[in-house]
């Protein structure tokens, strides 16, 4: 499955690839983690090889050329706590030391160097004959890796040891039971990238796979056991037999600096001995496809150990099969009838004629035998998932990928896991508790490797993506694993989710007037389409992103908020927002049905005084139908600004932006502490600043948190009013604020006005004046790198990029704020 699909991380992807964070995912979701402990395979690969119980000679503190032997009471990463032996179960004496720098050895290795065991001071009395209390406390007990205490291993995880470079080998599990050598390409917290011994050059046959993998081995160990060392047959035509050997050879002269300790595999699961026969029948998931469970047989018996099934498949034409080797504990076999005892489906044999498949009949058919109950391990559900936990989850049609995966559905020992984010969407994927590819919340992010972030946006340019609904039709593992490479829809097929028609394809147009609340370059940045999908969480989409790209979040939320008065002929969702570090939230109204999704996406373009055509079903190829290309800002404002009373969505007596800015700002007033805050009924008089939510984790709110832009004029009278001498600004051209009533009369003016010199401004002037920008989240840098008036005029974009470690987009936009400020210095203070 490695290297036969290759994808492009771009292209056609539909994630905007953004800062994922669990605890907000897990809050917004209401869900919780899989329990850490339900991990075996996670818990093992974070021991460091030392175990309590364990012994070693250790140097005694009050006399260093001494030594005593000491027990491991517990271990903390490369810390361990010691207790010396004698003292029993009296802790007062036990101590810390650090594996790399205290003087520590495995037992024995005072005799063999000459050094001196000697009882510490402290328990002397308690040992009258030391050679006698030596061999009762030694016998049978397990001494401290010697490999962790000394030589370059010392004090590394035994983990860590598997580096990139390392050589091991794996057993071929798809057509035979030969091995082949392995080199480690990349050491993911035990999940290793391995590349084929020969194929150095290419990585389209990588594998991953864990390292506690019961097909992966040290190297010695096919022939220790009487396999051959033969690459797979999907390489082996890519070189002549002589070419092979001859890399063989080398391998083996070089084995022994690059090989492994042993001891790393100690923990592997132990492959019990089958009593599976040639032809039995049973049921089966295909490794490489997942998603179904189908009719399979036992085509071969190796030895008592392994055995090779195949997924039943009854054409005549078929020219390849989908074969793989299993041993007594391998996930995804069960006996015949267990899905029909635990209400799954079981998908048909490809070419079986019928939908109905009964296994009396087909058992009859195919003069077979089914495999008894005996050949199965017993399955538990004693594991700790629950439906609905979240965790994270290899993608099994591109192991690349690790996705954020929800448990929909349990049975026994195995998990149906769907997972979100992945570069092309699949069904939900089957997996037993034991899986090595699943892993706790957080285990990508612990060892620096990207989780798929949720998907934002689906981009179909190419193609369109079948959405597969098992109910409606019946797919054989073949069926999904092959149309997940061919199946396209046409834009007239209809794509059905749980049953119900969904939303039509989604479009940002780009070029449509984008109003004064949502930043024109942000939206630029949206993809091209979201959808199709269920319309309530397409559509939730699509105000996420909209929210996300506003000037002002929380403003933008509490715009798209329910009024608790309206009448409420949607479905309420909960969105969020994110403002100068606060977080809110609020319900807003969304449509259900495909058939009032054009409405809806108009009537909330309205709502945000922005081009009824910036997003819908519709696509605004060359020229808008609102011809809103051509009006200005003040203009189009005005335009839709007069009919706000009238504006359908827009609550009773519902403020406007456009009053707000002829009022005066508020007095601080208190606010009611909650987490969902309902539009109130307001006459056309009043004013409400409260932005949609209260900030989350505050014990209340603050002032209105307006921006400094729209309260420019104001401050600068109130500061004259209190006389203080601080610098403000005023800016004529801030798209952060909305139009003032002389905005509607005459044109924006682009040119930047500044009420002070430049080369005079603090660190507090320029913080405050990018805070009156787009770019306010920016200003915390400024703040900690202590720059001033003059050292902004010195930036340029280069130095913005590197000294500020920005991506070029924020970057740009930076420096765009950074020129006006250096013209209108030019233009005002440099004669």
């Amino acid at each position: 499955m490695n290297g036969e699909q290759q994808y492009d991380a771009d292209a056609g992807s539909g994630v905007e690839e953004m800062e994922f964070n669990w605890d907000e995912y897990l809050e917004d979701t209401g869900a919780i983690a899989a329990p850490h402990g339900s991990f075996k395979h996670v818990d093992t690969s974070l021991q460091n090889g030392f175990a309590p119980g364990m012994k070693l000679e250790v140097a005694v503190k009050s006399d260093q050329n001494t030594y005593w032997v000491a027990t491991i009471i517990t271990t903390c990463g490369q810390l361990l706590l010691l207790r010396y032996d004698g003292y029993g179960e009296d802790r007062k004496a036990d101590f810390w030391c650090d594996i790399m720098t205290a003087d520590l050895h495995p037992i024995g290795w005072c005799e063999q160097n000459k050094k001196i065991l000697k009882v510490p001071e402290g328990i002397k009395d308690k040992i009258p004959d030391q050679e006698e209390f030596l061999q009762r406390v030694l016998k049978g007990a397990c001494s401290a890796p010697a490999n962790l205490l000394e030589g370059l291993h010392r004090g590394k995880n035994p983990l860590d040891l598997i580096a990139p470079g390392s050589r091991l080998e794996l057993q071929n599990f798809r057509d035979s039971l030969e091995a082949w050598i392995v080199n480690v390409v990349e050491n993911v917290g035990g999940r290793l990238k391995l590349r084929y011994e020969g194929l150095e050059d290419s990585d389209k046959f990588d594998r991953w796979i864990f390292y506690l993998d019961p097909f992966l081995h040290q190297v010695g160990w096919a022939t220790q056991n009487g396999y051959n060392l033969q690459p797979p047959l999907a390489i082996r035509s890519l070189k002549s037999e002589a070419d092979w050997q001859e890399i063989l050879k080398k391998a083996k002269e070089e084995e022994e600096e690059s090989s492994v300790p042993t001891d790393l595999f100690k923990d592997k699961p132990v492959i019990g001995v089958h009593s599976f026969s040639e032809g039995m029948k049973l049921e089966a998931v295909d490794p490489m496809a997942p998603f179904v469970i189908s009719p399979a047989t036992v085509l071969k018996v190796y030895n008592e150990k392994y055995f090779m099934i195949e997924i039943d498949d009854l054409r005549p034409e078929r020219t390849t099969s989908q074969s793989y080797i299993c041993h007594v504990n391998s996930a995804g076999i069960f006996p015949v009838q267990w899905s029909l005892k635990n209400g799954l489906h079981l998908s048909p044999p490809p070419g079986y004629p019928g939908q109905d498949f009964d296994w009396a009949d087909y058992l009859k058919q195919c003069g077979a035998e089914a495999a008894p109950q005996s050949c199965f391990p017993l399955l538990t559900s004693d594991h700790g998932f629950k439906e609905n936990m979240k965790l994270e989850a290899v993608n099994p049609v591109d192991p690349e990928e690790v996705c954020i995966a929800t448990v929909t559905k349990l049975k026994d020992s195995y998990l149906w896991l769907q997972l979100e984010g992945s570069k092309k969407p699949i069904p939900d994927c089957i997996v037993s508790v034991e899986s090595m590819d699943i892993f706790p919340v957080g285990w990508c992010e612990t060892n620096g490797y990207q989780l798929r972030p949720p998907r934002k946006a689906i981009v179909n340019k190419q193609k369109k993506i079948a959405v597969v609904q098992p109910e409606k039709q019946v797919l054989s593992s073949r069926t999904v694993h092959d149309g997940l490479k061919n199946q396209e829809l046409n834009s007239s097929d209809s794509v059905i989710i749980n049953g119900k028609y969904c939303c039509p394809k989604i479009y940002f147009n780009h070029r449509c007037f984008s109003g004064p609340y949502l930043n024109k370059g942000r939206i630029a940045e949206l993809p091209q389409s979201v959808g199709p999908g269920n319309c309530v969480l397409v559509l939730k989409e699509v105000l996420t992103l909209l929210i996300n790209a506003a000037y002002k979040p929380s403003r933008v939320l509490r715009e798209l908020q329910l009024d608790e008065e309206a009448a409420w002929h949607g479905h309420g969702e909960i969105l969020k927002a994110k403002y100068k570090g606060k977080s809110y939230r609020a319900t807003v109204e969304v449509v259900r049905t495909a058939d009032r999704v054009a409405d809806f996406c108009r009537k909330t373009c309205i709502k945000l005084e922005c081009c009824p055509n910036l997003f819908g079903p519709q696509m605004v190829l060359d020229k808008c139908s609102e011809n809103c290309s051509v009006l200005t800002k003040t203009k189009y404002t005005h335009y839709y600004g007069k009919r706000k009373n009238k504006r359908i969505g827009r609550p009773p007596g519902g403020h406007s932006n456009l009053e707000v800015a002829m009022k005066k700002p508020n007095k601080r007033r208190k606010r009611r502490k909650h987490f969902f805050v309902h539009k109130k009924k307001r006459s056309s008089t009043s004013v409400d600043n409260t932005p949609a939510g209260s900030p989350q984790g505050s014990g209340g709110e603050e002032e209105d948190d307006q921006d400094e832009s729209e309260l420019s004029h104001s401050l600068a009278q109130d500061r004259d009013k209190r006389k203080r001498k601080l610098r403000t600004f005023s800016f004529s051209d801030d798209e952060n604020k909305p139009p003032s009533p002389k905005d509607i009369k005459i044109e924006v003016a682009e040119k930047l006005q500044l009420d002070s010199n430049p080369l005079e401004w603090s660190v507090a002037d320029v913080v405050r004046f990018l805070k009156s920008t787009d770019c306010a989240p920016l200003a915390r840098i400024f703040l900690d790198q202590e720059i001033d008036g003059q050292a902004l005029l010195l930036l340029t974009l280069p130095t913005v990029q590197e000294c500020m470690d920005l991506k070029l987009g924020p970057a740009i936009k930076l420096c765009h704020h950074i020129e006006r400020v250096k013209l209108a210095f030019y233009q005002q203070f440099a004669n």
